[in-house]
């Protein structure tokens, strides 16, 4: 098994999950990069992923569909323009061999999905869309900050060892705000330096792990008292689990 993060626009990730010479791809927002990187591969789409609805995840889709033939598995709760077969959380469906897990992680859109492999040979692997990423989250523009904070919940219970696919390269502006709101967190300040070099190189900082993301990541840690401190610094009337998770991500939202 491979995975290989086809870069597209200005900072997507079209997630690539090779096996042999067959292909499955994860919102695919633009279809070339996917079809050069087919051939780069030498490998056949045999599949194709939707997390949500966003242009960027999902422009490619029809010119994919039309080019190979590949089947389509996308969100029951969107509303999509192309063929697909619906899918909500507690589905499972057989992929190259292996078992894939849908989980509902409704908030950034109403109905956003989320692929898990328990089982696959790199260890688990998350494609999360744009719910969790590495620092960070996605804004909130359909849902509430209640479902994003049980969204959240539910990934950060999964295997600390299990990959996370996110559908962006934004560690180092997450990171940035990361390090405002918790400028004393060690594993944070190393995970920086670390994903600095990664992109000095040209390198990128995905995928990360569940593991890891527990350490830094101020979103699945807003129940922490040196989160929570911080968040009522920034807005007093911030005052249970969901109110300091919302002041957490307005905060991020205005963050410069």
């Amino acid at each position: 098994m491979k995975l290989i993060p086809v870069p597209a626009f200005s900072d997507n990730y079209l997630w690539l999950w090779q096996s042999g010479t067959d292909a499955i791809v994860v919102d695919p927002g633009d279809a070339e990069p996917v079809l050069k990187a087919l051939s780069d591969q030498k490998a056949t789409l045999r599949t194709i992923l939707v997390t949500h609805h966003h242009a960027d995840h999902v422009g490619g889709v029809a010119a994919l569909q039309a080019a190979t033939g590949a089947r389509v598995l996308a969100p029951a709760a969107e509303g999509l323009g192309f063929d697909h077969e619906p899918l909500s959380g507690g589905d499972q469906v057989e992929m190259l061999g292996l078992t894939v897990q849908v989980i509902d992680v409704p908030g950034h859109t109403a109905g956003h999905i989320a692929y898990w492999i328990p089982d696959s040979p790199l260890g688990p692997v998350l494609f999360c869309g744009d719910t969790l990423f590495s620092g960070g989250c996605g804004r909130i523009f359909e849902g509430t900050p209640a479902q994003m904070l049980q969204s959240l919940d539910t990934l950060a219970a999964l295997p600390a060892d299990t990959l996370v696919c996110c559908a962006h390269e934004y560690t180092l502006s997450n990171l940035a705000f990361a390090k405002a709101v918790e400028p004393a967190n060690a594993a944070l300040l190393q995970y920086d330096a670390a994903c600095q070099a990664m992109r000095e190189a040209g390198r990128p900082t995905l995928p990360s792990s569940i593991g890891l993301e527990r350490l830094v990541n101020p979103f699945l840690r807003s129940r922490e008292r040196s989160v929570v401190e911080a968040v009522q610094r920034h807005d007093p009337a911030a005052c249970d689990d969901v109110s300091v998770f919302a002041a957490l991500r307005g905060w991020k939202n205005h963050f410069k």
